[in-house]
């Protein structure tokens, strides 16, 4: 009999909206999460008292750990103070940097993990997967998806908007990251998940076309609101695939080569222009680089503080972060001088718009 339908993992529960943190008790109970409270809050060091002062009259029996650094031996030492006791959960409350190390240490023991997001700098808030540096190098690790996800815009709204911005790039470049899948099919037959496909283009063609800024509040959901989606598209296809080709590749190498350069989404968005420019996909091409320029992100590699040089090298480094993974830096497979051919013809295409 032929499989009709899927079963597919996806969190419980969806809040984006103003006021989220102070009302983390009821939503923990009307999610059947957790009726007492007894969960472990993790923060990141610049939340914590202020956090602490929200979520405390109602959930007393809540205790609240501090974590920085966002490696793996930091979530290690996270996952062996959740043994202190029996908790119905635990609540990741903060950046990607925080959400990324609370989700593995809950994965280590099977715990349910809340992911209230403070910021909106990629889609790391719902997604399957934590971003975690271990000697010295980040990779990507597999983990169970939140059971629940919530925005508090009010947080998002006190945080850097140089941070929140950046999520804007790493949703858009999901067309770049669709654009490589579409290329594994036809060079080395690789399935493509057309539903894992269409989560995750719907959020990047919204913000393509999104009117506002970060200072409006029905931007800012939609914005949050893709990148969840974006972490729905890995959980249906059980990979990064559909939100991270040869734009994250490169975003990775920078990470690796020049530390502190940029954000996840600032890399990521630049990545995708230069490698949507690679494709010669000029309709494309301008929408991106019109929707980078509308909100103040990189389009150069001078704008986050790289050398053309630089840039060429992180280039050539990228395909090497992903091995397994085919895009169009693996199909163009261009030795060091014809990058730098690229790179420069790619400054003239940007400062001709």
């Amino acid at each position: 009999m032929p499989l009709l339908a899927r079963t597919i993992q996806t969190p419980l529960h969806f809040d984006v909206r103003r006021g989220a943190v102070a009302d983390l008790a009821r939503i923990l109970a009307d999610g059947r999460i957790s009726a007492g409270g007894d969960v472990a809050v993790v923060v990141g060091p610049g939340l914590g008292e202020q956090v602490v002062n929200l979520i405390r009259p109602n959930l007393g029996s809540a205790d609240v750990y501090t974590t920085a650094g966002g490696t793996l031996d930091a979530a290690l030492e996270l996952a062996a103070k959740l043994r202190a006791r029996n908790y119905d959960a635990v609540v990741g409350i903060g950046g990607g940097t925080t959400i990324d190390t609370a989700k593995y240490a809950a994965n280590r023991w099977g715990l349910p993990m809340i992911s209230v997001a403070t910021s909106l700098a990629n889609d790391g808030i719902g997604s399957p997967v934590a971003s975690l540096i271990n000697d010295g190098i980040k990779g990507s690790y597999g983990v169970h998806i939140p059971f629940g996800v919530i925005v508090d815009l009010d947080f998002v709204d006190n945080g850097s908007e140089r941070v929140n911005r950046g999520g804007i790039g790493d949703v858009i470049s999901n067309i770049s990251a669709l654009a490589d899948w579409e290329l594994a099919r036809e060079v080395r037959g690789e399935p493509v998940d057309g539903l894992a496909a269409s989560l995750a283009r719907m959020g990047a063609e919204a913000m393509l076309s999104m009117p506002g800024d970060m200072s409006d509040d029905a931007f800012v959901t939609v914005l949050a609101e893709s990148l969840i989606s974006s972490g729905l598209a890995m959980a249906v296809c059980g990979s990064s695939r559909p939100a991270s080709g040869g734009c994250h590749e490169i975003m990775h190498a920078i990470d690796s080569l020049f530390p502190g350069t940029g954000s996840h989404g600032e890399l990521a968005g630049l990545g995708a222009l230069f490698c949507t420019f690679l494709r010669g996909d000029e309709r494309r091409f301008a929408q991106m680089a019109d929707c980078l320029a509308r909100h103040q992100l990189p389009r150069l590699p001078e704008d986050v503080g790289l050398t053309g040089e630089q840039f060429v090298e992180a280039v050539s480094f990228a395909p090497r972060t992903r091995p397994d993974r085919y895009t169009i830096l693996e199909h163009l497979a261009m030795a060091p001088a014809q990058i730098s051919g690229k790179v420069a013809e790619y400054a003239e295409a940007i400062a001709d718009r």
